[in-house]
Order: C-alpha cells, then structure tokens, then sequence
C-alpha cells in the first residue's frame, strides 16, 4: 500500500492560552508513525501568545493549518468548526496539554480496519501519577458505565468523519461535558467500537477544563445522564 491509499486522518486540536504546553502536544502529532495526517488547530481567543507559537509551525509544516476565532466561543463550537474544516475520512481528538504516542493512529486505525469499528478509543498515562487511567472501571461494560460517568477518555477518540456528521458532530447546547454528550449518542445508537486496553495517550489531569470549571462540568454532565438540555440560565445562578 503507497502513502496516497492511507486514508487521511485529521488531528483536530482547540487551544486557549495554552502557550506552555502546546508545543509538546503539537510535536507528538507530527511524530507520528502514520504519515498520513493533517492537523487542524483553532485558536479560540488566547490572550497569550498561543496564536504566534501554533502559527509558526504552520509555516514550517504543510500539513499543519491554523485558524483563529476572532472571539472565544468555547471548546464545542470550535470542533465543530474544525471537523467541518477537515478533508480527512478519519477525526482524531487531541487536547493542547496532552501528548500521542507515536503508535497512537497506526495502532486504532489497524483496530478500526480488523473489527470493522466505527470509532476507536484507548486507555490514558496520567501525566501527574504516570499511572493508567482508566483503571478496573476499563474491564465494564461501556454501555453500563455510560450511565453514570464518561468511560472514554476524549483526546484518543478516532472516528469516521461521517459517522460524527450522522449523529450532527458536537451537540452545541452542551458548552460542557461535550464529550459526555457524544459518547453516550454514539453508543446509544449503536455505532461499533472498541477501547485499546494499551494507554497510546499521555493525559493531563491538573489545571484543565475539567478542573477549572469543575461546577460547570458536573452540571452539564448531569444534563447527560438525565437526558434533558442545560438551562444555561440557571447554571448562571448556582
């Protein structure tokens, strides 16, 4: 098989004030074992120098194209965008502080070609205890587990680009938990897929979204399992 018969895989990445990690996490793309990759980045109204840090590789890189919010319209909107952005049969996540494995695509995509998978996930090196994540909840069933909690960890989903379009990508009433909201339409309708019990992805876990706007992630995460949509109003109040 040539380089040109590799289906094309798009990195899509949105980063905020995130001049000190994401040179890393850039990197880590560009090292990756598949070659056929393009890596889409939107800027989503830093207020460091983030745009002139992930600008300077797009000069240095072809395969590497960045785009800029002209104001901050949050981490849903902007995959949204980028998906839609994309020329890739494949959508890989990747978030500005966490880092790929150099096996990551070659590894899921092989995955994805064996059990006939429309979406791969896999398990996590969590970057402050170098321990892996998820740990015993990764041998439960997903479906169960979905109930209650988001058993996929965001940054090392791979999936078909149309199977995201089917479902409408991102569901932009969720501002937050965004992921949560994804992962639980995609199992509740079936689609196939599989975790990688390897971790392929190097996780931060201190000073993210997750934990900055912890209030937020848990109301918007309840609105998942509930299966009602969030009254951003009333976020507002508690």
């Amino acid at each position: 098989m040539t380089f040109k018969d590799l289906p094309l895989v798009s990195f899509i990445m949105s980063v905020h004030n995130s001049s000190n990690t994401v040179r890393k996490s850039i990197d880590s793309m560009l090292a990756q074992q598949y070659e056929n990759i393009e890596i889409l980045i939107m800027d989503d109204g830093s207020s460091d120098n983030t745009y002139e840090i992930i600008k300077s590789y797009e000069v240095n890189s072809k395969i590497v194209k960045i785009f800029k919010n002209s104001k901050n319209i949050g981490l849903t909107k902007s995959l949204n965008k980028l998906i839609n952005l994309s020329t890739g049969k494949f959508i890989a996540r990747q978030d500005s502080d966490d880092v790929s494995d150099v096996s990551r695509i070659e590894k899921q995509l092989n995955a994805i070609k064996e059990y006939n998978l429309d979406f791969c996930s896999s398990r996590a090196i969590n970057i402050s205890t170098n321990g892996i994540i998820p740990r015993y909840s990764n041998y439960l069933p997903k479906k169960m587990l979905i109930k209650y909690k988001n058993p996929f960890i965001h940054g090392t989903l791979l999936i078909k680009k149309d199977v995201i379009q089917e479902i409408g990508n991102y569901d932009e009433r969720f501002y937050y938990s965004q992921d949560y909201k994804l992962m639980k339409d995609l199992l509740e309708k079936g689609y196939r897929y599989k975790v990688l019990n390897e971790a392929l992805y190097f996780l931060n876990t201190e000073n993210n979204i997750s934990n900055i706007f912890k209030k937020e992630q848990e109301y918007y995460a309840n609105c998942v399992k509930s299966g009602i949509s969030p009254d951003h109003e009333y976020l507002e109040k508690i």
